[in-house]
């Protein structure tokens, strides 16, 4: 009997390949064998034939397949609007292709590969979206910024900041999405407003506000917002922001990420990225990165008036009605 197919995708370049094997070995150890995982993984040509090569034959047959999507051409007809800041990629963008690009899928699953799977995953793929856009968990960094949670509020739009969600880890009712032309109202508000502290994350947010499956906060735990779990752990640990066991050491809930870095088929590189990651080399500190955050969302709120960004989000929204 041939298993239901869970696609999952994955946005990553040469640089995070290691880090992406980490999130599939822990990923294979802990999920249900009812299902079989399709894994697709975008890119804009900066994966390496040899990489391409050397995750497919570490992990095709262990109840995945894996297929890595050159989506350049896409990203090439908008990439003068995709903006940029800091440590962001405009491969965070390319989430946001996959309705129109996988028509076969009613729903999908996102996520980012800074990423410890110790659940199992086929869980959280089965949550009842409804007739909500995704499902998603709040976003922990916003529950230590003051300054963050005012921008989400008057900015983006969110009515509460707890109903601002973190798209690293998103669970996207595709169906709901193509029936909203959903690439097009964001393509649309690219062009009308600029979100400067989340990107696309804040996209997402204003368009989705009020059409959100809010799941619990084990399914996307940071190390930032640290809870006890006993003897019980994460389902999901998200080394969002600076908080990256492979660049340094102290980091919560790292020691998740080397069990299962050991066992991955990059353990060398991994071990090789922290060795040679200084403090010349640090982009920023776990103080400086709130910091930053605080500088943002100040600037943004005084980046132009916000009644221009109320309708310009107020007629995205009409849209979809």
């Amino acid at each position: 009997m041939k298993k239901p197919i869970i696609p999952i995708f994955f946005s990553v370049d040469d640089n995070y390949i290691p880090l992406l094997s980490v999130a599939l070995t822990s990923m294979i150890e802990n999920s249900s064998k009812r299902f079989f995982y399709q894994i697709h993984i975008l890119h804009s040509g900066t994966i390496s034939s040899v990489n391409q090569n050397r995750l497919t034959s570490a992990y095709d047959g262990n109840n995945i397949a894996i297929e890595f999507v050159d989506i350049s051409k896409n990203v090439e007809k908008i990439n003068e609007k995709l903006h940029t800041r800091d440590y962001y990629s405009k491969s965070t963008y390319y989430r946001l292709f996959i309705p129109n690009l996988y028509p076969m899928y009613d729903k999908i699953l996102y996520l980012d590969s800074d990423i410890v799977i110790c659940g199992d995953i086929s869980e959280l793929y089965n949550v009842d979206l409804k007739d909500n856009l995704v499902g998603a968990i709040t976003d922990g960094a916003i529950l230590k910024v003051k300054p963050f949670q005012e921008y989400v509020e008057n900015r983006v739009g969110v009515k509460h900041y707890e109903h601002y969600f973190n798209a690293g880890i998103l669970l996207m009712n595709n169906k709901k999405l193509r029936e909203i032309n959903f690439e097009e109202l964001f393509i649309d508000l690219l062009t009308m407003v600029k979100f400067n502290v989340a990107q696309d994350q804040d996209y997402l947010n204003a368009i989705c506000r009020g059409k959100v499956t809010y799941i619990e906060n084990a399914w996307n735990q940071m190390p930032i917002n640290y809870i006890d779990y006993g003897k019980g752990k994460p389902n999901l640990i998200h080394y969002n922001l600076s908080f990256k066991p492979w660049h340094k050491d102290n980091i919560p809930y790292g020691e998740h990420f080397w069990k299962y870095a050991q066992k991955s088929p990059y353990y060398k590189e991994i071990k090789k990225i922290k060795s040679e990651y200084t403090m010349e080399l640090q982009e920023i500190s776990d103080a400086e990165t709130i910091e930053l955050m605080k500088k943002a969302t100040e600037q943004a709120l005084a980046f132009e008036e916000n009644v221009i960004i109320n309708n310009a989000i107020a007629k995205v929204r009409a849209q979809m009605k």
